[in-house]
């Protein structure tokens, strides 16, 4: 006998597989501004952070797009734990496919940081 799997809730949002993730998809994720900022947070965290959390000077329906992109090109998991959209890095899907990189883009934006300043 087998079981069905759950089906999927209203609330479940839509990843790329592993294997489905693009190298180039994530370069383009990882390069506006904003969403680096996020990226670099989640990094340091270490952990699943919700997107109110995230203090970014843009609207609502632009954080929201953020998100969205940073989602669909694989380079976060989000999930809902009750109301609040928890965001965590795909680090170990990232690493895997791509290695180096994540650590690489990391380092380079801490130091762009350090040498321009902001955050």
């Amino acid at each position: 006998m087998t079981t069905a799997a759950p089906a999927p809730s209203s609330r479940d949002l839509p990843h790329p597989a592993r294997e489905e993730i693009r190298l180039e998809a994530v370069l383009h994720a990882l390069s506006d501004p904003l969403r680096l900022q996020v990226v670099r947070e989640l990094a340091a965290d270490g952990d699943e952070l919700s997107c109110s959390h995230f203090d970014l000077p843009v609207t609502k329906s632009t954080t929201t797009h953020h998100f969205r992109v940073l989602r669909e090109s694989g380079v976060i998991r989000q999930i809902y734990r009750g109301t609040a959209k928890m965001n965590g890095l795909r680090r170990d899907d990232l690493d895997d496919l791509f290695p180096g990189l994540f650590d690489s883009v990391l380092a380079a934006a801490v130091g762009q940081v350090r040498r321009l300043g902001g955050s």
